[in-house]
């Protein structure tokens, strides 16, 4: 049985799964879309508990993909802005282990934050992609995100400047109905 064999599980990630995400987000700021980005900035072990902790109190999804129990990707939604009027609409993020890309893992994390996010009342998700990152993009397009926006310039990575497309995917009823009156902590 190869590792492609084993079925790929998203839960909510855990305190053991830290050493294993900052792996994963280290290597794609050292050799992902982000090259060239300081190493210095990234986050330290103690900094992604509390910041897992912080998302998880305040019901924000936080996940792990695993295979064969080994964390083989990571996904979290963060508020998109932190004004009030906002509260309703989530930006997101996927990381996914280098030697799994093209095995589904984004895919399952993706449906598994759209899920989650929609249980828990949120109305708006919004994602900020390289523009030169097209199975990104592609993964977007499947799950029905629109394209809405194009930030020229925004990152300095290869020695050259390079774009951010911005996605939305409408949740749930969107904005067909009022929202839900949500807990505290929103």
């Amino acid at each position: 049985m190869t590792d492609d064999d084993l079925p790929v599980l998203i839960r909510p990630s855990r305190d053991g799964d830290v050493e294993a995400m900052l792996a994963i987000y280290r290597r794609h700021i050292r050799r992902g879309v982000e090259e060239g980005v300081e190493d210095t900035d990234t986050p330290q072990p103690d900094d992604l508990r509390d910041r897992r902790k912080n998302l998880r109190n305040r019901r924000f999804p936080h996940l792990v993909a695993t295979r064969g129990g080994v964390v083989v990707g990571y996904a979290y939604v963060v508020l998109f802005r932190k004004r009030p009027a906002y509260r309703y609409t989530v930006k997101h993020s996927i990381y996914v282990h280098h030697d799994h890309l093209g095995r589904s893992i984004g895919r399952l994390l993706m449906q598994g934050l759209i899920d989650a996010c929609a249980a828990a009342g949120f109305r708006q998700m919004i994602g900020y992609i390289d523009a030169d990152n097209a199975a990104s993009l592609a993964l977007h397009d499947k799950f029905g995100f629109s394209r809405v926006g194009l930030l020229p310039a925004v990152a300095y990575r290869y020695g050259r400047w390079s774009d951010s497309v911005m996605v939305q995917r409408s949740l749930g009823p969107g904005r067909t109905e009022p929202p839900p009156i949500l807990t505290t902590g929103r």
